[in-house]
């Protein structure tokens, strides 16, 4: 019997280390295919899926702005997902980021609020020598000095731009707000002001307007507000933006792509910044704002309950009032000068539903390009080889590659128009 027992305990005791061998080899294989899925190493690189009319501008644009027909290669390890891209452009912005250097300017509003933006010469000359200035309106809360901005700023400059950019209303630290009004989803006052501003001290100078998300919402609402809002307009250039935010605040409610999260921390970042002036948003005798209001956003754990709130500042009566008139969507067909709208389909603030939004646009109107990569998330758009990103972004280089193009082709078609009109002179005389 001890016998029997002792070879039993013999065979249990070689059998132990092979079947902790099978549950190491088992949990490994778990966390490699977890890391797979997570960082989605499986799906391909591919060039950006492009939706335009069959136009001469637009076959010239892409043709001339051969990156948007290459393959747009993320960093291996970690590219290829949405939610890695989109969390280190919230951390760091940018790697290595320069230090562009520039004069802020101060502009007093009609209302009792003080617009503010940068303006930085450039640094190189211009592709066709002529003055162009870029018009830039960065993402929601953000202002010049983000490393995303300074990055993109630093590399327009040494391609001969001039750079204006806009901080949103109250998003600039240490810069106390003058009335009690804060930046909104679509508010064009403050980027009218900055418009207004390089027109009258540049008359001589072409514009080139460019958004990213929040911002770029703003700028498609602006430029089609009204008509002489694109007088001297080169084109327009839209990144990551979501189109209608009526459309899409139910999907911020929703837990695909962790979308409901994002909600959370944006909110969280907007109630923070509200609440470090609330001093003169909530106390001056002008303000709009009523202590219910300020407890009502110490609770709030949502955009939209903080938008129920925001909307006040313009006298908007409900909320879905506010994002009817603050949403690009309702103005964007207006818009007639070239126009470059930029997605990616892993963007976990961009439900895909809202791109039928630019893609129906595209198809329909002739001076729209619509470019979808399936890469970059929210504003990331790195590349680089393996693991660490390369300091200037795919993003970066394509909004100056189309300004690029669009600027050549305007110096093309003044020239055809002198040659035209000298043959029709010396016909006639």
């Amino acid at each position: 019997m001890s016998a029997h027992v002792e070879t039993d305990a013999q065979t249990i005791s070689t059998d132990m280390p092979a079947m902790f061998d099978g549950m190491k080899l088992a949990a490994v294989a778990a966390v490699l295919y977890v890391v797979v899925r997570c960082l989605n190493l499986k799906s391909p690189t591919a060039a950006p899926e492009i939706i335009c009319r069959d136009t001469p501008l637009n076959h010239y644009l892409i043709k001339s702005c051969s990156i948007l027909t290459e393959e747009y290669i993320p960093p291996l390890l970690w590219g290829k997902s949405g939610h890695f891209q989109t969390a280190l452009y919230g951390k760091i912005g940018r790697v290595s980021s320069p230090h562009p250097c520039g004069m802020r300017m101060f502009l007093p509003m009609q209302d009792g609020a003080t617009a503010t933006f940068d303006l930085f010469e450039p640094l190189g000359g211009h592709v066709i020598g002529d003055d162009i200035t870029m018009a830039i309106c960065p993402g929601i809360a953000n202002h010049s000095e983000k490393h995303y901005i300074r990055t993109f700023v630093d590399h327009s400059q040494k391609q001969g731009y001039r750079c204006a950019v806009l901080n949103h209303l109250g998003a600039l630290p240490n810069i106390e707000l003058t009335s009690p009004r804060m930046f909104t989803y679509g508010c064009t006052w403050e980027f009218s002001a900055m418009m207004g501003y390089i027109r009258r001290t540049f008359p001589q100078t072409q514009l080139i307007v460019v958004g990213f998300s929040l911002g770029g919402n703003l700028v498609c609402k602006f430029l089609g507000e009204n008509p002489a809002n694109q007088d001297k307009v080169l084109c327009c250039v839209s990144v990551c933006q979501g189109y209608s935010a009526l459309r899409a605040q139910a999907t911020f409610l929703k837990w695909d792509k962790c979308r409901r999260l994002y909600n959370f921390f944006l909110a969280d970042n907007m109630k923070k910044l509200i609440l470090s002036h609330r001093g003169s948003l909530f106390g001056m005798r002008t303000s709009k704002m009523e202590i219910t209001d300020l407890s009502r956003l110490y609770t709030a754990t949502s955009l939209m309950q903080i938008d129920d709130i925001m909307r006040k500042f313009h006298g908007h009566d409900s909320l879905k009032e506010y994002y009817e008139k603050e949403s690009c969507v309702n103005y964007i067909h207006n818009v007639n000068v070239p126009l470059l709208l930029v997605n990616s389909s892993d963007d976990p603030l961009v439900h895909e539903s809202l791109l039928t939004i630019p893609r129906t646009l595209a198809e329909k109107k002739e001076n729209v390009i619509f470019v979808l990569t399936l890469h970059g998330g929210h504003l990331g758009f790195f590349e680089g080889a393996v693991l660490f990103p390369q300091p200037l972004t795919w993003m970066d280089k394509v909004v100056v590659n189309y300004a690029d193009a669009v600027c050549q082709w305007k110096r093309r078609q003044l020239s055809c128009h002198r040659a035209t009109d000298c043959t029709e002179l010396k016909s006639e005389t």
